[in-house]
Order: C-alpha cells, then sequence, then structure tokens
C-alpha cells in the first residue's frame, strides 16, 4: 500500500480538485451582511447521505440576524421561501412541506448546525437550489446544489 497509494491519492487529489474525504460533508458560512460564503455546493453522486454543516461567523442575534439552510427544487425555492416568511419563527418555513427536502435550524452569530441529507431523494443532473428562509434573505443568500 505505502508509497504507490500516496502517489495515486495525490495525482486523485490534483485532478478532481478536492479531497476525497470531503465529498459527503461541507461547511458553508453565513455572515452578518446576509451572505452565505459559497454560491455552488457540489456534491458527488456516489455519496448516499450529504451533510452539511452551517456556520454562522457574525455576531447578531437569531431573532435580528439568523440564518439557516434549506434545500429544494429550483422551481419550489422562491415559493417556498415566501411562504416561509407568513410561517414566522423559529425557522420560517411552513412546517411539514413536502417541497422542503432539508433544512437546518435558524441560528445566531457564533453559532453551528447541521443537517443530513438523504441523497436517494435526489438525481444527478436534477435543478436543485438552496437559500435562507428568514424573512428577505432567500433574495441575497442562496445558491446550486449540483449533484455530480
Amino acid at each position: 500500500m505505502g508509497r504507490s497509494f500516496f502517489v495515486v491519492a495525490v495525482v486523485g487529489l490534483l485532478l478532481t480538485g478536492r479531497a476525497w474525504s470531503q465529498e459527503c460533508s461541507q461547511t458553508i458560512e453565513a455572515n452578518d451582511q446576509i451572505q452565505y460564503n459559497k454560491k455552488e455546493i457540489k456534491v458527488a453522486k456516489s455519496c448516499k447521505e450529504f451533510t452539511l454543516t452551517l456556520k454562522h461567523v457574525g455576531m447578531l442575534a437569531a431573532n435580528v440576524m439568523g440564518h439557516n439552510w434549506v434545500l429544494a427544487k429550483t422551481s419550489d425555492y422562491q415559493a417556498l421561501a415566501q411562504a416561509g416568511q407568513g410561517a414566522g419563527p423559529p425557522n420560517y418555513l411552513p412546517a411539514g412541506d413536502a417541497k422542503v427536502i432539508a433544512s437546518t435550524n435558524v441560528i445566531g452569530g457564533g453559532q453551528m448546525t447541521s443537517v443530513k441529507v438523504d441523497m436517494s431523494k435526489l438525481m444527478a443532473g436534477g435543478d436543485y437550489t438552496f437559500f435562507c428562509s428568514f424573512p428577505g434573505h432567500f433574495v441575497l443568500m442562496n445558491g446550486k446544489f449540483v449533484i455530480e
């Protein structure tokens, strides 16, 4: 195993541009300026489960500048985000809505949370969007969830 395995691992990392151990989990940061630090999350289609960790790197409390991470089909995301505003706290999502594929709780500055996504519910090549459902945040805080 030794040296040849190491060379293969390094070459694989260089060719794919990412570490193999991180394909099925990622961390995304949210801040007090209503931004995520990523506009796209790529997940290997070989993942059976994907873990997303949301880290709020800001200072403001959840009731002032709360953030969450919600995954939905792109065709559902805006309507879902707008319905979430009407649903109110604590998570600004309609209870039991089947259009929510996965979501975290709303968190405030300095907090972290995570969610596991059952990848069997998603299709490679499908059109998915992640967003924050805190009122008004979805306009700036959204991105593509790509399965490759």
